[in-house]
């Protein structure tokens, strides 16, 4: 039975078991456990699905509870993927600040599961990775 709740600290190697599992350790630092430990550390909202105490699926966020939560991690195992858990993560992320507006950068591979459940598209997002890009 998959159980789903908020929590205060989990584990870098459990979050780093799961976003291999999940295919999202793919574009995260998982092989850098400080770096690891320092996103668990700052987001401040994290809704967890376990199966039986085993964690399968996680969405770490960082909010201001009250003008908008950007869900930085969604990641289910893929064992226990097509069973609603993100959905349902995205659910529980969402009840814990409902007057925020909840934002995400999708992977690459999830680009169209976020309209299936009923998430809205918007293309003025932008990324800057390297300062020195600024002029």
């Amino acid at each position: 039975m998959i159980t789903y709740q908020i929590e205060e600290k989990i584990s870098v190697d459990e979050f780093t078991h799961v976003l291999i599992n999940s295919t999202l350790g793919e574009r995260r630092p998982v092989d850098e456990p400080e770096r690891i430990a320092k996103m668990l550390e700052h987001g401040n909202l994290i809704a967890t699905a376990r199966d039986n105490g085993k964690l399968v699926g996680i969405a770490r966020s960082l909010t201001d509870f009250v003008y908008c939560t950007y869900l930085s991690d969604l990641a289910v195992d893929e064992a226990y993927q097509k069973m609603g858990i993100g959905k349902k993560l995205i659910r529980l992320t969402k009840k814990e600040t409902p007057k925020a507006k909840l934002i995400l950068l999708s992977a690459p591979k999830a680009v169209q599961y976020y309209p299936k459940i009923g998430m809205t598209q918007w293309e003025q997002c932008y990324v800057l990775d390297d300062i020195d890009a600024l002029p």
